[in-house]
């Protein structure tokens, strides 16, 4: 005889769950009420994911250096309430721990956290000080191992699972040619983290995936959006390789936050998302 597979018979609860998806397929998007840790808030992905996140009503922890900048994200209109700042940066694990303690102190648990914190410095590599290298790692793989640790133990011993999305960019996968040879190497440090915490933490239903975008508006990728000839050349340049033929702004990125948050992703962990307007695909 083959092997026949087997599926053990769904509770009453679980039919009871699968009911409520069916009558309101969108339920599972929801996030409101959850208590979720946002790094790097101040930052132009962060702010964006903070008051998308808060317009659907979840409990936000804003973390970064810029005390004024937080402040303001959390009187803003659509997280008034419902947002507790953080002015710390997840430089040591006393830190990153600080930071996790904030939420769970403000909001009695930890369900989720976005790591959207770090930076770059573009050298050509035989230029670059041992510093900056050790900067851009610190800031970018040890940043995001340092918060995960400390929020995964909160997880963990909470025990009801929970998510974290760790920020990575298409430059974990592709390299290139102009001065990124410390952060290419940290953002697929980024991916390969998401992956192994994920393979570790599974069995404890804590998911991690991690988002990765291509070029996105912010402060430091404004002269790429400007209408100038360093501009245009740059962005004829990159669309060629972009079939939406656009860059990315940061409210792209809300619809898949919430996803990767949501219990819409419960069976997705150890994913890399690009989102990045088809550029890894060609």
């Amino acid at each position: 005889m083959g092997r026949r597979s087997y599926l053990p018979p769904m509770s009453a609860r679980d039919d009871a769950a699968g009911s409520a998806t069916h009558h309101d397929p969108l339920a599972r998007f929801r996030i409101a009420g959850k208590s979720i840790v946002i790094t790097g808030a101040s930052g132009a992905m962060g702010r964006e994911a903070a008051l998308g996140l808060g317009a659907a009503g979840a409990n936000l922890t804003l973390a970064g250096g810029n005390r004024q900048a937080l402040e303001e994200l959390a009187a803003s209109p659509q997280l008034a309430g419902h947002a507790v700042v953080a002015a710390i940066r997840p430089d040591s694990p006393d830190e990153a721990s600080a930071i996790v303690s904030a939420a769970v102190d403000a909001f009695g648990g930890l369900d989720g956290m976005l790591v959207a914190s770090g930076m770059n410095i573009v050298k050509p590599t035989i230029d670059m000080p041992m510093e900056d290298w050790e900067q851009v790692m610190d800031a970018n793989v040890r940043g995001s191992w340092l918060m995960s640790q400390a929020a995964g133990r909160v997880l963990l011993e909470q025990g009801r699972g929970g998510s974290i999305v760790l920020v990575s960019s298409t430059r974990g996968k592709l390299g290139h040619p102009a001065g990124y040879a410390a952060y290419c190497p940290s953002k697929a440090a980024v991916d390969l983290l998401g992956k192994t915490l994920a393979a570790e933490w599974g069995p404890q239903q804590v998911r991690v995936n991690v988002l990765a975008p291509t070029v996105f508006r912010s402060e430091l990728t404004a002269w790429m959006y400007a209408d100038d000839d360093k501009g245009r050349a740059t962005r004829e340049a990159m669309f060629a390789r972009i079939p939406l033929k656009r860059f990315a702004e940061p409210e792209d990125f809300v619809g898949a936050l919430i996803y990767l948050l949501s219990d819409a992703s419960s069976f997705m962990t150890g994913q890399v998302l690009y989102l990045d307007g088809g550029y890894t695909s060609c």
